[in-house]
């Protein structure tokens, strides 16, 4: 006897309105079917993007940019950039408004870029945190 497959878990979110507006324009621009469809492939891409950035092992130079509200952070960010000198080669800092974009170029442990990134992302005023590991350190 087959046993009846598993259709899914149901959970509920709380997400800005301009996030889920936004969000729902682009599945609806994409022809993806629902949203729970959109929600789940763009939870997938998120559990690769993790599993890839846990993955990397040893040295390696990364690029990690981050957009972040200015006033609430500024001062923990410059903490965290103190404290991860260690990797931290160079910044470029770019101001939009209230809003910040930042991009932090690194060169060492991918355990301390790992933590660097895992940092940033632990702040409500940083919006998005995105690395890409450019090349291992030979």
């Amino acid at each position: 006897m087959a046993l009846p497959s598993n259709p899914g878990m149901r959970t509920s979110l709380n997400v800005p309105q301009e996030v889920l507006a936004s969000f729902d324009e682009t599945w609806q621009a994409e022809g993806i079917e629902s949203r729970s469809r959109a929600v789940r492939e763009a939870m997938q891409e998120y559990a690769e993007r993790h599993t890839q950035l846990e993955d990397i092992a040893g040295d390696a130079v990364a690029a990690i940019a981050f957009d972040y509200e200015h006033a609430l952070v500024i001062g923990d960010l410059h903490t965290i950039q103190h404290d991860f000198e260690d990797v931290i080669g160079t910044t470029q800092h770019v101001h939009h408004g209230e809003w910040c974009l930042e991009t932090i170029f690194c060169t060492g442990s991918t355990d301390r870029i790992r933590e660097l990134v895992y940092q940033l992302r632990d702040f409500d005023a940083v919006g998005r945190v995105n690395v890409m590991f450019l090349q291992p350190v030979s």
